[in-house]
């Protein structure tokens, strides 16, 4: 496969001191103004009574810092806190087994344990066989919506030849989710394996791995370990000294949460303003630089070298219903064991909660529960024996989302709760659409009030109203993940909830 070019300077991704003016302002930390910040993000919120004046000077800071990646240690502030226990509860530690092993920062380490194998396997035989294996896995999505890979593969594949992307999203900042970044740590090689076998199954040569700025120890052992793949020939114009060429860039954000929606993330890449874009046309027909773009979230891509080394048909013989494989969890410092788990899908939410992280602390009663948050549904406790799986959580008004898992116990109250999302979804729309750009700083402020005790009756009727318009006519799964949210609240919560309204 022959080495396409790829985009001129002029229009390569860009650097915090490139921005331009209308662009930087877009963002909350165009410079880094992160370090040594404390979190105001959903798991620190859920968490602000064990630490109150940490979580006071959270408040009171501005830019706002949403999440940091140690919702183990909530509250949080840019410090270093100590690493979360890694714990695989499955059969097959796919995505967590060599974290839990202590982890393979080096080319050499990853190499002993069987590292770039998959790759060198690969690259043996047509990339039809890579694409297959994926699409027979029936791996599905681990940021969001659990859209089938094989299917988004197979689509940028069809594309007519010329130059196509591959585009690792790790602008993880859900609450509760810091899986993705211990994987970027601590086995950064197993992502890059991943994308490379990813552009060779779909004909990219190039690839960009977007990184949150909030991870900055991340983006220094990526650069290492790019640096050592390309020194090792895994990177360049022959990877593994075959005819296949693929480069691969970091390109670090500069914080702001609805970067993880993808044409937000493309556009942010393309150095423009990273304001949602209408589907169709699709990333994987119109995407990166307007050519076909394939693009996965990290925990994602961890997946693939395992698939292909033992066969996509193995993949898909573990899990649950349409949920195959293995999902990894993340855990807020609320439970007893906080820390990372590795599960097959179909254990109980109910299992995850009491068995794997104990319950807890405080011993206190469970308020609810975000799994891939905040933007999505709250599980009340009487729904804990659901299933983990995307159609099972759906049909309860949650997600699997990207797997953050966040308790809340007795220390909060349920419109309190509303009032700190809709104040983050607020901060963080793109303000493409009216919808979300109103509407959500509509919802904060009715439940300002309403915490006020300032509200009436027709104030919680234009909270409906408007949940309903954020539902059917926002642009991206920001708004419509804020209405979800409200619609779970209003449905699990009334009793907590409507007398506010009096």
């Amino acid at each position: 496969m022959s080495h396409l070019p790829v985009p001129s300077r002029a229009s390569a991704p860009v650097g915090a001191h490139d921005l331009a003016a209308d662009v930087r302002s877009f963002y909350h930390l165009p410079e880094g103004e992160h370090a040594g910040k404390a979190c105001q993000g959903t798991a620190c919120y859920a968490a602000r009574h064990l630490n109150p004046e940490r979580w006071a000077e959270a408040m009171r800071q501005d830019p706002r810092v949403y999440c940091l990646g140690e919702c183990h240690a909530a509250p949080a502030k840019g410090q270093t806190q100590p690493r979360p226990p890694v714990r695989v509860c499955s059969r097959h530690g796919i995505v967590l087994g060599r974290l839990a092993a202590g982890g393979a920062r080096s080319l050499a380490d990853y190499q002993r344990q069987g590292g770039y194998a998959a790759l060198a396997q690969a690259l043996d035989h047509p990339p039809e066989r890579v694409l297959a294996a994926v699409e027979t896995s029936a791996l599905r999505g681990r940021g969001g919506a659990g859209f089938p890979t094989g299917r988004k593969w197979r689509a940028v594949a069809q594309q007519p030849a010329g130059v196509k992307y591959v585009v690792a999203n790790a602008d993880e900042g859900d609450a509760g989710a810091y899986i993705d970044r211990y994987l970027l740590e601590d086995d950064p090689h197993r992502l890059i394996e991943g994308m490379i076998l990813a552009g060779y199954a779909v004909g990219a040569s190039q690839g960009y791995l977007y990184l949150r700025i909030e991870y900055p120890f991340a983006a220094t052992v990526l650069r290492a370990a790019l640096a050592e793949a390309r020194a090792a020939g895994w990177l360049g114009p022959q990877v593994g000294g075959r005819p296949f060429a693929f480069e691969l860039e970091l390109v670090i954000g500069h914080g702001s949460y609805v970067c993880g929606e993808e044409t937000a993330l493309l556009r942010s890449i393309e150095g423009r303003r990273p304001e949602v874009m209408a589907r169709p046309p699709y990333p994987t027909e119109r995407g990166l630089f307007d050519r076909p773009t394939l693009l996965n979230n990290v925990e994602t891509l961890v997946n693939v070298p395992w698939i292909v080394t033992h066969g996509g048909e193995a993949y898909a013989a573990i899990g649950f219903s349409k949920s195959r494989g293995t999902k990894a969890l993340s855990l807020n410092s609320l439970f007893v064991r906080p820390g990372l788990y590795e599960v097959e899908f179909g254990v109980t939410v109910r299992h995850i909660v009491e068995e794997l992280g104990g319950g807890l602390r405080s011993g206190g009663q469970l308020k609810g529960l975000l799994i891939g948050g905040p933007i999505i549904g709250l599980i009340p406790p009487h729904l804990l024996d659901t299933p983990l799986g995307f159609e099972e959580l759906a049909a309860i008004g949650a997600g699997v989302g990207h797997g953050g898992i966040v308790a809340f116990d007795e220390h909060t109250s349920i419109p309190d709760l509303v009032q700190h999302v809709f104040s983050f979804g607020a901060y963080e729309s793109c303000g493409k659409c009216t919808p979300c750009r109103r509407g959500s700083g509509r919802v904060e402020e009715l439940f300002r009030r309403a915490l006020a005790g300032q509200a009436a009756p027709a104030d919680l009727q234009e909270c409906r109203d408007l949940v309903t318009a954020l539902k059917l006519t926002s642009l991206c799964g920001h708004g419509t993940g804020l209405a979800r949210f409200a619609e779970s609240i209003l449905r699990y919560y009334p009793t907590e909830i409507e007398p506010c309204f009096k």
